[in-house]
């Protein structure tokens, strides 16, 4: 009971501090995805959030998540990600992506249902890769 409790107030708690962190960004009426690249114009970003599965070795794999707004604070994200579902994870630099979140084991449907529920994006912004 308690920890449904808490898992259930998680994504509100953290919506809440996402808004808190950047709503300065949102009320001025542009898209905090509309350039995942760092605020270059020449550069067209189509405003998707691409989840991507990696094979490693064996049977472990790595789940990526690339293109969410640089406003939030993609660490924050990270460590609700590591207790909701149970696995490590990471924010590492690519040099073309920018910062990706990198997720331990199969977490494609998981962290789609954890975007959508925290407001971070909505269902049609969302594109799965993978096998």
């Amino acid at each position: 009971m308690v920890s449904e409790v808490r898992l259930a107030s998680l994504p509100v708690v953290l919506s809440d501090y996402l808004w808190k962190t950047s709503h300065k960004f949102c009320s001025s009426g542009s898209d905090p995805f509309a350039d995942a690249f760092g605020g270059n114009d020449d550069q067209i970003q189509d405003g998707l959030i691409h989840i991507r599965i990696q094979q490693r070795n064996g049977r472990k794999t790595l789940t990526t998540v690339q293109g969410l707004s640089s406003e939030y604070d993609l660490k924050k994200i990270v460590k609700a990600c590591k207790k909701e579902f149970a696995c490590n994870g990471t924010v590492v630099e690519h040099p073309e992506y920018g910062e990706v979140i990198q997720l331990q084991g199969d977490q494609r449907e998981n962290i789609c249902k954890f975007l959508v529920k925290c407001t971070l994006a909505s269902a049609e912004q969302l594109k799965v890769h993978g096998f």
